[in-house]
């Protein structure tokens, strides 16, 4: 018996995964095609520069239409628009917080792992705060360990975008 692992996604990072697999495969799929049957043309495959690396890319292209279709299969999907509002914070809600020592506001969404970047303010649900502040509610201080020590936050809101 074998149990698959469903991984919590957002619907918008699903939704840019079915874009990124649609471009996969009805543009860059056939491009590369094309570019490998024009490459046999010229004769020779063992020394034809140009059949390697489209190969190469047509490889690359279908190694990421797989990785992408095994994600979309194993997601669960979560709309967190669709909870009920509350001021406790879950995957997918947005979060403002306060660092205590210096004063500074932050803004996170929780997301999942291949939707992280944190230049956008998105943080995975496992990274370190994320798994801190999970389960917490607007009003409460978190102290969250990070590799320059323990640094100590209190949650001023929390949103359902």
């Amino acid at each position: 018996m074998t149990t698959t692992n469903r991984v919590p996604m957002t619907d918008a990072g699903a939704a840019r995964l079915r874009t990124e697999l649609q471009e996969l495969k009805t543009v860059a799929r056939p491009r590369i095609t094309a570019a490998i049957a024009e490459a046999r043309a010229h004769g020779d495959l063992k020394e034809n520069a140009e059949y390697h690396a489209a190969r190469e890319q047509q490889s690359f292209a279908e190694g990421r239409i797989a990785e992408i279709e095994s994600k979309l299969a194993n997601a669960q999907i979560i709309d967190v628009t669709t909870l009920p509002p509350s001021d406790r914070v879950v995957f997918g809600c947005t979060v403002r917080l306060i660092e205590e020592d210096s004063e500074e506001e932050k803004c996170y969404q929780i997301v999942g792992e291949d939707e992280a970047d944190i230049k956008a303010g998105k943080i995975s649900f496992s990274s370190p705060i994320a798994r801190a502040l999970i389960g917490k509610s607007a009003g409460d201080i978190v102290d969250v360990q990070t590799p320059g020590g323990i640094k100590t936050y209190e949650i001023t809101d929390v949103q359902y975008l």
